[in-house]
């Protein structure tokens, strides 16, 4: 893709998040896009609105499990970043109107104490670089109609990011062996699937140094006080109303999602 072509795939993301109006694929409009021609076009809108007053909090991590990898034929994960007015509060109703098509993932999110730079970030790394490891919901929503999309599209869609719920406990990770963390995810008050941290990567802390690596390539680290979400233990649940998603992990404690129409 050219530059003009990158500038006008951003506008289409953009408007169709404004609009709440989903577009067609983008890799239909531009079937040459690359994985780095997407994250050229993710960067456009984060700039945008970080010109318009939203503030990079941290960044989420994507495509963890072997089975989202090989439904979209990638070999590794994605990333996307996670602003301050995607923050969401436990027990503060999220109105589904605000949505275009969201779903809800369980992960464990990383609070850093230190910066992570890569190349050469390893597990251990990640460990003594957090201040502490907290439960979480990511509301994943695509501005792309009926979620038709190949890595390109969602890498360019912010890696198909929403909104983040945090819990209100922090755990230091020296506590808890967070490849043996237990997770059970209920939706109103039904259990609908239960997981474990090695469902991500092996180990969660490994999507965290995977993403230092990664973004070593572009010359970014990972700062202190950013929030790193680890990727879902489970698959993507639909929200299909006035819903309550609950995840207990296993010495991390319980986050809390409630929707509204």
């Amino acid at each position: 893709m050219d530059q003009n072509q990158i500038k006008e795939a951003a506008e289409l993301l953009y408007e169709a998040g404004r609009s709440l109006k989903p577009i067609e694929p983008l890799t239909e409009k531009y079937p040459d896009m690359t994985i780095d021609d997407a994250y050229q076009v993710q960067l456009i809108n984060v700039k945008r609105k970080v010109e318009e007053g939203a503030r990079v909090v941290g960044k989420k991590i994507g495509l963890t499990s072997r089975a989202m990898q090989n439904m979209l034929g990638v070999h590794e994960p994605d990333y996307g970043h996670l602003l301050d007015s995607m923050i969401g509060e436990e027990e503060v109703p999220i109105k589904l109107s605000r949505l275009l098509q969201p779903k809800v993932e369980a992960e464990i999110a990383f609070i850093l104490k230190d910066e992570l730079k890569g190349p050469g970030v390893t597990l251990s790394k990640v460990l003594q670089a957090t201040e502490g490891v907290m439960p979480a919901f990511e509301v994943i929503d695509s501005r792309v109609k009926d979620w038709k999309i190949k890595i390109q599209d969602t890498v360019a869609d912010n890696a198909s990011s929403a909104l983040v719920i945090l819990g209100s406990r922090m755990v230091p990770v020296n506590d808890i062996n967070l490849k043996y963390v237990g997770l059970v995810l209920e939706k109103n008050g039904r259990i609908i699937d239960t997981a474990a941290g090695a469902a991500v990567l092996g180990h969660p802390a490994l999507a965290v140094a995977w993403l230092a690596n990664k973004l070593a390539q572009y010359g970014i680290s990972l700062k202190p006080g950013e929030i790193i979400l680890s990727g879902s233990l489970t698959k993507a649940y639909e929200i299909t109303g006035n819903d309550i998603f609950t995840a207990t992990f296993g010495g991390l404690g319980q986050v809390k999602a409630i929707f509204e129409e």
